[in-house]
């Protein structure tokens, strides 16, 4: 069992749905010795990929990216979901399902950040149902760069996204995957 693993185990809630909650050390109050730890294991798991730019989805993803980003000392970028007055400058717009919100989003990066020279690591909090991932990757071969890896905190393994992302021929490697969860006993089964 790893660092990742022993503290949803301490700390996670399973909640009905299939929701897990980790909002007290992960994506809302952050253990930022945590985020330092996911940093560097994300950097031992893609050290040979050459990655030069960080890229994730707001906001709960961009604790994590930061970290990732900071141990490979290259830039991060997050995609928003809402254009504001402060975004200018044409975009990589891709849609995309949100499991925990149950809604569609259209995220943007401006195309200023990306780069066919670039090699992107995506990464986010959690994987359900792959659309973030997906909507992401469009987004960076929108830019003529390439996919590097893909980094997940936790997969629910038993959702398909971890299956869809693997099938379209991209690395995946996630930290904690979950195989099954229980909210009457809060069991939570890892793979």
């Amino acid at each position: 069992m790893n660092f990742l693993e022993e503290r949803i185990l301490k700390d996670g809630l399973v909640k009905p749905g299939n929701v897990l909650k980790v909002d007290s050390f992960l994506n809302h109050q952050m253990d930022v010795g945590l985020m330092d730890m996911i940093g560097e294991e994300f950097y031992n798991r893609f050290k040979n990929e050459n990655v030069t730019k960080v890229l994730t989805i707001e906001a709960s993803g961009i604790a994590i990216a930061c970290s990732v980003a900071r141990v490979f000392d290259v830039p991060m970028v997050f995609a928003k979901k809402s254009k504001s007055i402060n975004i200018d400058g044409e975009m990589y717009v891709a849609e995309v399902e949100s499991f925990t919100h149950k809604n569609k989003n259209n995220v943007m990066v401006s195309k200023k950040f990306l780069s066919p020279e670039d090699r992107v690591l995506i990464v986010d909090d959690f994987l359900a149902n792959g659309c973030a991932l997906q909507g992401l990757i469009s987004i960076v071969e929108s830019a003529g760069a390439t996919v590097a890896g893909l980094g997940i905190a936790i997969e629910k393994g038993f959702q398909i996204g971890g299956r869809v992302i693997r099938n379209l021929g991209y690395r995946l490697e996630s930290l904690a995957i979950v195989d099954s969860m229980n909210d009457e006993t809060g069991e939570i089964v890892f793979r």
